[in-house]
């Protein structure tokens, strides 16, 4: 039986009024429980599936920075399911490091985002973005759906929970 521990859980953000600020806080709120969850994570467990479809904690956080950078940096993805595994070579730290860098420059496209309803811009000209609330709201779910599979899969690995 794996060893419990536990953090405290952090609450949701307190935030502006303003949609994008709301929108923006829950986003980030999100992204750092996530990437926490998959910080620290032993190896080889990190990448053992634990139920039958193969999700594994380590392929989560891999998917989710193809999912950013697909929606606000404008990068073609052609296979969505192998973005459910990491590279043998990247360990832990490597693919925790390169999701929160891929979530900078996110964020860095989202600063200047001023229009919900304008398309986050592309630097491909001809390739339209879908709208930055569309973007914003469909990485709020993708995030918010993969962290709870993380919850799961963390707390079946070794014991740990809360965000």
């Amino acid at each position: 039986m794996p060893t419990r521990t536990h953090r405290r859980d952090t609450p949701p953000p307190k935030t502006g009024s303003s949609e994008t600020e709301v929108l923006r806080a829950f986003l980030d709120y999100l992204r750092a429980s996530i990437a926490a969850k998959v910080d620290g994570a032993p190896e080889p467990q990190v990448r053992t599936a634990a139920v039958p479809s193969g999700t594994n904690l380590l392929g989560l956080l891999n998917q989710l920075t193809f999912v950013e950078r697909a929606i606000f940096l404008g990068d073609e993805v052609t296979d969505w399911q192998a973005t459910f595994q990491a590279a043998p070579a990247d360990g832990v730290a490597d693919v925790v490091a390169r999701y929160r860098e891929t979530v900078e420059r996110a964020n860095e496209v989202l600063d200047g985002c001023i229009d919900l309803a304008a398309p986050v811009p592309r630097p491909q000209p001809g390739r339209p973005g879908p709208s930055v609330r569309w973007a914003l709201i469909h990485t709020i779910e993708e995030t918010g759906r993969h962290a709870g599979h993380a919850d799961i899969l963390r707390e079946l690995i070794d014991g740990a929970t809360g965000r």
